[in-house]
């Protein structure tokens, strides 16, 4: 799964990825150097966890390369985020999951 080629689609606001002619996307909006990762959107034929978490990993790397905070909005986002230490130093000052 880190062979996904990750695009930022700025005109949409949203990360994809194009998985067997498919289109996996996270949706966001950016505000003062953070980045709200609002709706996770992957369609049911290339639907698994594993797939899930490499994208998820993927975008959060893409966002501490640029180095940004993120806000995870989205629930699927969040219980990632709180399930894995790394991506806690990602979150702004004050917010907790």
């Amino acid at each position: 799964m880190n062979d996904l080629t990750l695009v930022n689609n700025e005109f949409l606001r949203q990360f994809e990825v194009n998985v067997e002619e498919t289109l996996a996307r996270i949706e966001y909006s950016e505000q003062e150097r953070k980045i709200f990762l609002t709706k996770l959107s992957i369609p049911e034929e290339i639907q698994n966890k594993e797939f899930e978490e490499a994208f998820i990993v993927k975008v959060l790397e893409f966002i501490e390369d640029k180095n940004l905070r993120v806000v995870p909005t989205s629930p699927k986002i969040a219980s990632f985020v709180r399930r894995n230490r790394r991506y806690k130093q990602l979150l702004p000052v004050g917010i907790k999951l």
